[in-house]
C-alpha cells in the first residue's frame, strides 16, 4: 500500500508538469493581446485546471480506478477547453483582433496563414487552433496526474485510517490540489514567461529539463506525503 501510493504520487506529479508546459499562457502580454495564450499565469490555469479535475474525481468515489482518473482527466479538459473559448470570444469581439500567432507561418492544424493577421509589435493574439488543442492535451495529462494522486491518497486513507467517508473525502482532495500547486510553480519556473504550446519552439527546448524537475520534485513530495499521511 505504501509503495502504491510513492509510486503513484511520483507518476501523478510528474504527469501534472509535463502537461503544464502543454498550456498555452501569455500572462500579462496575453491580457493586453500583445502575444497568443490564456491572459493568465501558469500557476494560475493549472490550480483551476487541477480543483476541477480533483471534484470530478471525488464525485467517482467509490467507481474503479479507472473511471476516477478518466472523470478528473474529462473535468480537467473542459475546464480548460471553456477558459480558452471564452479567451478567444474576449478577444475575438471585445478586443476585435483575430487568433493568430507569429511563432508559425501557418497553423498545423488547420493550414491557415497567419503571418498577415498577427498586429506589428506582437507575437499574435488569442488562442489559434494549434495552441487550443495542445491546452486540452495539457489539461489530459494534468487531469490523469492528478486524479491518479488522488485515487492512491484517497486509497491510502479509506484503508489505514478510521475516518468517515466526508474527512476522507476531503483530505485526499485537500491533499491531492496542493500537488498542482506545488508543480506549478516549478513548471512555471522553467517555462520562464509565455510560451505558445507543443509548437512553440521554447516547448523543445524546455520540456526535458522541466519534466525532469518535476520528478525529482515529485520524489520529495511522495516522501512527504508519506509522513502527513502515517500520522493521521
Amino acid at each position: 500500500m505504501i509503495f502504491e501510493l510513492l509510486i503513484s504520487i511520483i507518476i501523478g506529479s510528474t504527469l501534472i508538469g509535463f502537461g503544464v508546459h502543454f498550456i498555452p499562457v501569455g500572462g500579462a502580454p496575453a491580457a493586453l493581446s500583445t502575444t497568443a495564450g490564456v491572459p493568465t499565469g501558469a500557476p494560475m490555469i493549472t490550480i483551476g485546471m487541477g480543483i476541477t479535475g480533483i471534484l470530478s474525481a471525488l464525485s467517482m468515489t467509490g467507481q474503479s480506478e479507472i473511471v476516477i482518473i478518466l472523470s478528473g482527466a474529462i473535468g480537467s479538459m473542459l475546464m480548460m477547453a471553456v477558459t480558452m473559448f471564452f479567451s478567444n470570444m474576449i478577444h475575438v469581439y471585445g478586443v476585435g483582433v483575430p487568433l493568430a500567432s507569429s511563432n508559425f507561418e501557418r497553423d498545423p492544424i488547420t493550414d491557415f496563414k497567419q503571418e498577415e493577421y498577427v498586429s506589428p509589435g506582437t507575437t499574435g493574439h488569442g488562442i489559434p487552433t494549434v495552441s487550443f488543442i495542445s491546452g486540452v492535451i495539457g489539461a489530459l495529462f494534468g487531469g490523469i496526474g492528478g486524479s491518479l494522486a488522488f485515487w492512491a491518497i484517497y486509497n491510502y486513507i479509506l484503508g489505514n485510517c478510521h475516518l468517515s467517508s466526508i474527512y476522507t473525502n476531503s483530505i485526499s482532495a485537500i491533499l491531492a490540489v496542493m500537488l498542482f500547486f506545488i508543480i506549478a510553480v516549478v513548471a512555471s519556473y522553467n517555462i520562464g514567461g509565455t510560451i505558445q504550446g507543443f509548437y512553440d519552439k521554447k516547448f523543445r527546448k524546455k520540456i526535458v529539463s522541466g519534466t525532469f524537475s518535476c520528478f525529482l520534485i515529485s520524489i520529495f513530495l511522495a516522501i512527504i506525503y508519506m509522513i502527513i499521511l502515517g500520522g493521521i
